[in-house]
């Protein structure tokens, strides 16, 4: 017999950057308990309680999650990004609580690149070429971090280069980024929204860092019943659960899987959609029908800094940026400063809101 989903009255948020959960989980009347690594002060005002740590290893957030747990009694726990780069905690984690979305096996087999390609092409999905041992030639080739989120660390491969261990090789292809953000209960799915999507070039090592996103795609029909049909395979294949995203670069008419992001990802924040209780409830296994009620345009975008800045003790910031340092913070170069969004009716409209929004943060700090 089928369990009504239960929404926690308390709900634990960890990740890297918490704000957009954080945020999603207040709208949602839930009391969100939160662990990142940041506490920026839009987090800390939607949070029923916050502890900042180090990093999301075992380690460092193993006194946060007992001390919520003993305090508040916390039973469910939503995770975001910066797992890819600890992906063990989630096995403490769901020792400890129940996780709502995908649990650390998914999850680990999603981030296991071998185990992903490999599962790409026994399902006969396109992706870019990829390679586990240097290439013969390097022309041609990105160099990829086996753990990481967000493109960082990913860059073109030249081969006096210093290596790590810790990479593999996927053959570049020039095209437009995109995503589809979509819900699943571990058999079936539901495609929320596509998107495309942006990085920057931060230095020679850092070429490819998200930068932004819109609710916006250029994809014709028959490639979003593609990418749509891939799904219905890599939802069942991996267990899926939650809110996910499938990244994909359409290129000369056809489209090439890049990777998929087997947690809540930056444009969940661009539909005005119930979206974290909808993760919640299809954690538990329902899948809600619900009628698509968007009207415009979102667009989110991360401002980087230039060099060293200090944020000054008295700043008044914008009513469209998030993800906003406390006083007085100090943000190292080509780190991220805040986050700036946009709506508008044309997708346009949003993409010049952005730079507009973009040059002024800048203006006014550097």
């Amino acid at each position: 017999m089928a369990v009504d989903p239960v929404i926690p009255e308390y709900i634990l948020i960890i990740a890297s950057s918490a704000r957009m959960l954080t945020q999603a989980a207040k709208a949602a009347d839930l009391k969100p308990l939160v662990i990142d690594r940041f506490a920026d002060q839009d987090t800390q005002a939607c949070a029923e309680a916050y502890r900042r740590v180090d990093s999301l290893s075992r380690a460092d957030i193993t006194a946060a999650v007992e001390y919520f747990i003993e305090r508040y009694g916390v039973a469910h726990v939503v995770y975001g990004s910066g797992f890819e780069y600890c992906p063990d905690s989630l096995g403490y984690l769901e020792d400890r609580l129940e996780i709502l979305g995908n649990g650390a096996d998914a999850f680990t087999r999603i981030q296991h690149k071998q185990t992903f390609f490999s599962c790409l092409n026994e399902l006969n999905i396109s992706c870019p070429d990829v390679s586990f041992i240097a290439p013969a030639s390097e022309k041609g080739w990105l160099i990829k971090p086996l753990q990481g989120a967000g493109g960082i660390g990913i860059h073109r491969w030249h081969a006096e280069g210093e290596l790590s261990a810790a990479v593999y090789w996927q053959r570049y292809v020039e095209g437009e980024p995109n995503s589809v953000l979509f819900l699943a209960d571990g058999r079936n799915m539901q495609i929320i929204g596509f998107n495309r999507q942006w990085s920057v070039a931060l230095d020679e090592g850092q070429a490819f860092v998200f930068s932004g996103i819109i609710s916006d795609s250029r994809l014709p029909d028959e490639h979003k019943v593609l990418v749509a049909d891939w799904l219905k395979k890599l939802v069942p294949a991996f267990a899926l659960k939650g809110l996910n995203s499938l990244d994909f670069i359409q290129a000369e008419g056809l489209c090439h899987v890049l990777e998929i992001n087997a947690r809540p990802p930056a444009s969940m924040q661009l539909y005005d959609q119930d979206l974290l209780v909808r993760h919640v409830r299809a954690g538990q296994g329902e899948l809600i029908d619900y009628p698509a009620v968007q009207t415009g345009c979102a667009g989110y975008q991360i401002v980087y800094a230039l060099a060293d800045l200090r944020i000054p003790k008295v700043f008044e910031w914008p009513s469209w940026c998030m993800d906003l340092p406390e006083s007085g913070a100090l943000i190292g170069a080509k780190q991220p400063i805040c986050s700036i969004i946009a709506h508008a009716e044309k997708s346009q409209q949003v993409l010049e809101a952005l730079s507009i929004r973009h040059q002024i943060i800048v203006n006014k700090l550097h």
